[in-house]
């Protein structure tokens, strides 16, 4: 028997914030920025590529490399102006809805916030995680 991951109860974005919020580096912080990806019906080649097989997403592998997550949120912190990063990941069969990911990042000026979170996220889903979509 294939011995399959479960997938994860998603978090609570308002539980991260106040968290974040009551840490002493918050006093830095004039900033949040939250992503929340989701599984969705259209491909990922329709959507980025414009590649319309006529098919649908049903559904979604999901897996990731711990190791690669922590040292993509450490070179995160490195950035100017970074004082918060928190990132929970999805695993499993998860179905069109269902969080892939969270990533809440905190920092002084929006342009930093902004740089951060696109840093991380396409540095997640480019070297640490593996989707297969489900047809």
């Amino acid at each position: 028997m294939m011995n399959e991951k479960m997938k994860k109860i998603s978090p609570s974005i308002d539980e991260w914030l106040k968290e974040a919020k009551n840490d002493p580096a918050a006093l830095q912080e004039g900033m949040f920025l939250a992503h929340n990806g989701i599984v969705r019906q259209t491909p990922k080649a329709k959507v980025r590529q414009g590649l319309d097989d006529g098919s649908l997403v049903k559904g979604m592998e999901f897996s990731y490399d711990a190791e690669k997550v922590d040292a993509a949120i450490a070179e995160t912190y490195k950035m100017d102006g970074i004082f918060h990063v928190r990132v929970w990941l999805n695993e499993g069969q998860l179905e069109v809805g269902d969080d892939i990911m969270y990533v809440l990042i905190g920092g002084d000026i929006r342009p930093h916030v902004i740089d951060a979170l696109q840093f991380l996220v396409e540095t997640i889903k480019s070297k640490s995680v593996t989707e297969i979509e489900k047809k």
